[in-house]
């Protein structure tokens, strides 16, 4: 089994066991893509849409969307060469647009269009493949083009979705499932819509993952998890999370989406971390905090929102002495 490397917090690797899941096999004209859904197009028609990715993860040549004013900016100077966009605007150097009134449901149309959801009413895909070695319990079940490595164990009732990569020496408890949907939706007065999750989940060599934990799928990139790392019972991983190698993540910890972990972190049981931070190698976070914020690595936090140890110690003494001071105020 290919391996899977961590390198200064991004995805990378000299073969073909990691691939950005949302490039095209061929790249498309932004002509075609104009007239698939419906838009105007503002610049050079056959530019060529290599990869489809939401604003987080945009790399040159990709498709993203932006719908609301307060990003367009942000957006425009990404890295993503092709945009569709619900505001007409002279075309910038270096990006061709799209405009539609609806931009969310033509990304959406081009996310199921290139990765149409797979399925199959047998226990393991007719096209998943599974290494030399590998034990799978009765009652697990496999979604199609699923990869799983050499001399892994899959437990009664784990449920593997359909495009996830797994590597070798991996353990999935019972009840766990890997690559379901992600919690991503458009709110729409009085309703949401939801956005089609086109990602994977990515899980690197001598993983283990305990039982009845729930890793979601991307939503248009993967979700890791990096070589070495323990996850324990009843652990939530949102979409597109990148968790390092060798980390320890506690009981009922939960991740938001498009988090990034470091190598050699610790969880402790129920820390909840907030979405779209950064949290350094070695970082330690004591049980029952909250992540709000980046944290930087090589240091341990505790308490809502969590800070230093030391701080926090800090901030106990002078509760402690609040009554104390209470009465002294009370009498002046």
């Amino acid at each position: 089994m290919e391996k899977v490397k961590v390198w200064n917090g991004e995805l990378w690797t000299g073969n073909s066991f990691y691939i950005h899941p949302m490039k095209l096999k061929e790249p498309i004209t932004a002509k075609q893509i104009a007239a698939w859904t419906n838009s105007e197009l503002i610049g050079d028609e056959n530019a060529l849409v290599k990869g489809l990715n939401e604003i987080h993860n945009v790399e040159e040549g990709d498709i993203t969307f932006v719908d609301h004013e307060k990003y367009y900016d942000f957006t425009l100077k990404s890295k993503a060469s092709f945009i569709i966009i619900n505001k007409k605007i002279e075309v910038v150097e270096g990006k061709v647009l799209f405009y539609n009134a609806n931009p969310f449901e033509a990304y959406n149309y081009l996310a199921e269009r290139f990765k149409p959801e797979v399925r199959t009413t047998n226990n393991i895909g007719a096209t998943a493949k599974i290494g030399e070695g590998t034990f799978v319990y009765p009652n697990a079940f496999i979604g199609e083009e699923v990869t799983i490595g050499n001399n892994c164990v899959i437990h009664p009732n784990a449920t593997i979705y359909a495009y996830t990569q797994i590597g070798d020496n991996v353990i999935i408890h019972a009840n766990t499932t890997v690559g379901g949907d992600a919690f991503y939706y458009k709110r729409h007065k009085p309703h949401y819509t939801k956005m089609h999750s086109a990602g994977r989940v990515v899980i690197a060599d001598d993983v283990e993952i305990g039982a009845g934990t729930t890793i979601d799928a991307g939503v248009s990139s993967d979700t890791f998890i990096g070589k070495g790392t323990k996850l324990d019972d009843q652990v939530h991983i949102g979409h597109d999370v990148k968790i390092g190698e060798h980390c320890i993540i506690a009981a009922q910890v939960g991740i938001a989406g498009n988090t990034k972990i470091g190598n050699r972190v610790t969880l402790y049981g129920k820390v909840a971390v907030n979405k779209n931070i950064t949290i350094g190698d070695d970082a330690i976070v004591m049980a029952t905090s909250a992540v709000p914020n980046n944290l930087e690595g090589g240091k341990t936090y505790i308490g809502y929102p969590a800070v230093e140890a030391r701080t926090f110690a800090k901030q106990v003494a002078i509760i402690k002495k609040l009554p104390e001071l209470w009465e002294k105020l009370k009498n002046l």
